[in-house]
């Protein structure tokens, strides 16, 4: 069991490396600060990830260069614990292959996670909101749902990391013309809508730990590469989530994700 003097505990669950990065990086790296313990659970090594052109990396060397990474990024970030999973990237489309993440049933992919919660004992307990359109997200998004529902230890905050729909759409706009072939541009309207985000957290402090994060992920083309830099700033210094448990009665958004976990011990 992962033992603190601190009561809070943040698990974030994830389905492929980079997302613990790219999507929840300064949210790892502001618990840290907070002197919050950290696990990462990542579900896949990411294999059906696209090779950075000009990296001398092939579709064989996926998985072993993407799960170092994550630990590299993880721990520069302030992760105490990382936890891989054996499915295998489920890719954008087409049948999911036997073995791969979205093969899998919901309920046995959250029975794994259950077992790690149990194991953890976290006081919160972060995924993706899978408002980018991905498979894998919104796959590991309900297991991990479930598995809050399932475990024997019962966190006291759930939320979703989410990608704000504003900041999204002008994303796409870069894309159109920075990368007009990306399959992003297929997904439909990407992203949450502003009314569905409960909690923003301001992580300025933190944006060059992120940058510096964020390059360990050589393999991959980072999506804020095409980012003019005042969207990718918009981006990278603040932290929006959704509230799931426990249930939001509206209001002003929370700053903090710990505050109302602490509330309900």
């Amino acid at each position: 069991m992962f033992m603190s003097e601190t009561t809070d505990r943040l698990l974030v669950v994830v389905a492929h490396p980079d997302e613990e990065t790219f999507g929840c990086g300064s949210l790892l790296a502001h618990a840290t600060a907070s002197g919050v313990p950290t696990v990462v659970a990542c579900a896949t090594r990411g294999e059906a990830g696209s090779p950075t052109p000009g990296r001398g990396l092939d579709d064989a060397d996926m998985a072993e260069v993407r799960e170092s990474e994550l630990r590299e990024a993880a721990k520069l970030v302030g992760v105490g614990r990382v936890e891989l999973f054996d499915w295998v990237d489920s890719g954008m489309d087409g049948e999911p292959i036997p073995g791969s993440l979205c093969a899998a049933p919901v309920v046995e992919v959250a029975a794994v996670i259950a077992s790690l919660i149990d194991d953890v004992c976290p006081s919160v307990v972060v995924t993706l909101d899978a408002s980018d359109g991905h498979r894998d997200h919104a796959h590991i998004r309900d297991a991990t749902l479930r598995a809050v529902e399932v475990s024997s230890w019962r966190p006291s905050g759930v939320y979703l990391h989410c990608l704000p729909q504003q900041l999204m759409r002008k994303w796409v706009e870069a894309l159109v013309r920075e990368q007009p072939d990306s399959e992003h541009l297929g997904l439909g309207d990407l992203g949450t809508p502003e009314d569905k985000i409960t909690t923003v957290i301001d992580t300025t402090e933190f944006l060059e730990l992120r940058e510096q994060a964020i390059a360990v992920h050589r393999s991959q083309t980072s999506p804020y590469e095409v980012m003019p830099a005042g969207l990718r700033q918009e981006f990278l210094t603040a932290e929006r989530l959704q509230r799931v448990h426990p249930d939001w009665d509206g209001g002003p958004v929370e700053t903090d994700i710990f505050a109302a976990a602490d509330a309900s011990f």
